[in-house]
């Protein structure tokens, strides 16, 4: 019965076995088949996110790539070692805006100027600049100035210029004018070497020595050295070495008639060293004058490679290869821009652009003594600079001898800010389109002054993003041969805007547009001291009244207006002896 049992048992057993053994097989093909179509829809899905993984992680590095090199190109831009020897660190600052209401009026606004933008909108009144024409040029002989001119000279003279290209120039201009009057030899100045400026250019790395001696040689005889048996002398020791402490700032021709001239004859050679502004504008003989004049607009000429660079510059940035104005000639030589050999040129019409001076450099602002809203770690910045660079200053501030950043401020006497510029700009009418070359674009605090510019004006450019890198190699170590190079850019612009009109570039391109401009090179000049009148109601003022009064000040000083006594020639000529009234 058991082993009956057992045996049905043991049937059913494999009965239902073999049942299941057929289900599982049913069951294991049904898996398979399912297994293989999810292995193929999973690998379909897994190479579709392979690709859009590929994909996107080809776009992260190149995305990543561009912003590297947009950082790198601001940076190269915008943020320049500052030379403080403390070396107190830079960091990368958070942007720095000070007038965020009217910013954000300005950014509501530009953009109504695209329709009427009209980037030649503040041009001198014609029917006064029309009748003054240069003619310092003209022949003319210098006059018998107390000591007389004659086939004797009473000496040499030796210059040691300061300051940067600009500063320099103006102090060969005047020396030509000593050398003149004084009845002396010239000797080809020597530029100093500034801890500011880090150049060591000379004279014949600027300008064309042989040209400049040629062009004056009817006025004053300029020599490359001094003659052999005056080489050897200590000039030091037999006490002709004069330096800006012993001659009084903006000095009259009788101080060196009578103090320098009996030293020149005596030991026959005279030595200036650090010889800026040191002769006065007024009064002063008409004919030194004239030879003042001659000499700053039209016997410095720059060197070749220096014309050749500016003229590449100049064409790149207007997109045309013509010269538009007289600028162009005097500045650029034969390297002048020529008119287009094909009528099929892509570009029929050059850009026109405005050229501005963003005076904002660290020196400026430490010197300015004034406050720009970068809290402590700016002010021990600044400090520092003065400390190293302005030892006198720095004894005025601790001797309580020096305007407080609030009194500054109102009398005009800080520069304008990367963002205080944008707003005033705006304010003219100029739109967001504008093409803008800047110069200098050594802004003290980097991308973190120019952001509140560059989002108003995008189309901001320099030498260095017009320029590559090997045809701006040969200047590189040279702040005095770039600075050409902005001078060129500046002075041919269609519009020249400067943000402080005491700065030497932007005097000396302003006069030099005024002389060879032909009444066709408008320049912006803001009143520090009435904007900064207009810019302390920022809270409460409306834009439409921030507007008028920010043209009718920049217009109010296009209006032609005799030279006052004292004034700068180089920023000024229309007067006797520069430029002739007809």
């Amino acid at each position: 019965m058991g082993k009956e049992a057992a045996k049905k048992g043991g049937g059913a057993g494999r009965y239902y076995a073999a049942k299941g053994g057929e289900n599982n097989v049913g069951c294991g093909k049904r898996h398979a088949l399912f297994c293989n179509h999810l292995r193929m829809a999973l690998f379909v899905f897994g190479l579709m996110g392979s690709f859009f993984l590929l994909d996107s992680l080809m776009l992260t590095v190149i995305h990543h790539f561009n912003l590297h090199r947009r950082g790198s190109l601001q940076r190269r831009r915008w943020i320049v070692p500052q030379n403080v020897e403390s070396e107190i660190p830079t960091e990368e600052r958070a942007e720095k805006i000070m007038y965020a209401r009217l910013l954000a009026l300005a950014s509501a606004a530009i953009s109504k100027n695209e329709i009427h933008d009209s980037i030649e909108r503040f041009n001198e009144p014609y029917n006064q600049t029309s009748s003054w024409r240069p003619c310092s040029d003209r022949e003319n002989q210098i006059p018998q100035v107390v000591i007389g001119r004659t086939r004797t000279r009473s000496g040499y003279i030796l210059v040691s210029a300061n300051g940067g290209l600009n500063q320099q120039r103006v102090a060969v201009c005047n020396a030509v004018a000593v050398a003149a009057l004084l009845n002396a030899y010239l000797v080809i100045p020597k530029f100093l070497y500034s801890s500011v400026w880090k150049d060591t250019s000379q004279f014949g790395d600027i300008y064309q020595e042989d040209f400049f001696m040629s062009y004056l040689k009817n006025d004053v005889d300029i020599v490359k050295e001094l003659p052999s048996h005056l080489q050897s002398l200590d000039i030091e020791a037999i006490g002709s070495l004069i330096t800006d402490n012993d001659i009084r700032k903006e000095s009259t021709p009788e101080y060196f008639l009578q103090v320098v001239f009996p030293l020149l004859l005596k030991n026959g050679v005279v030595h200036f060293y650090g010889f800026g502004n040191r002769l006065a504008f007024d009064p002063l003989p008409w004919d030194l004058q004239k030879l003042r004049c001659k000499c700053n607009f039209h016997a410095l000429k720059y060197v070749p490679r220096i014309q050749e660079i500016g003229s590449l510059l100049v064409r790149r940035i207007r997109k045309h290869n013509s010269s538009l104005n007289m600028l162009d000639e005097h500045l650029l030589g034969k390297h002048m821009p020529h008119a287009p050999v094909s009528r099929n040129d892509t570009c029929t019409s050059p850009v026109k652009y405005l050229a501005l001076h963003m005076r904002f450099e660290m020196d400026m602002v430490a010197y300015s003594l004034c406050d720009f809203d970068g809290g402590e770690n700016e002010r021990k910045e600044l400090q520092a600079y003065r400390e190293v660079h302005f030892p006198t200053l720095t004894m005025q501030i601790k001797n309580n001898n020096s305007l407080s950043p609030e009194e500054s401020r109102s009398l005009g006497k800080c520069p304008l800010t990367p963002e205080e510029a944008a707003i005033m700009l705006t304010a003219l009418g100029y739109g967001s389109r504008t093409y803008i070359y800047l110069a200098g674009s050594r802004i003290y605090g980097g991308q973190s002054r120019m952001l509140s510019f560059t989002r108003l004006y995008p189309n901001v450019i320099t030498k260095e993003d017009i320029l590559t890198p090997s045809e701006l190699a040969p200047f590189k170590n040279f702040s005095s041969q770039l600075a050409a190079l902005d001078f060129i850019a500046c002075a041919t612009a269609d519009v020249f805007a400067m943000t402080d009109s005491g700065s030497q570039l932007s005097s000396l391109v302003n006069g030099y547009r005024i002389y060879h401009g032909r009444d066709h090179a408008p320049t912006i000049r803001p009143n520090k001291k009435r904007f900064a009148r207009i810019l302390s109601e920022n809270r409460t003022i409306q834009w439409h009244d921030f507007r008028e009064r920010v043209r009718k000040m920049v217009q109010e000083n296009q209006r032609i207006i005799a030279r006052r006594k004292g004034r700068s020639i180089y920023r000024l000529p229309r007067t006797p002896g520069c430029m002739c009234k007809y």
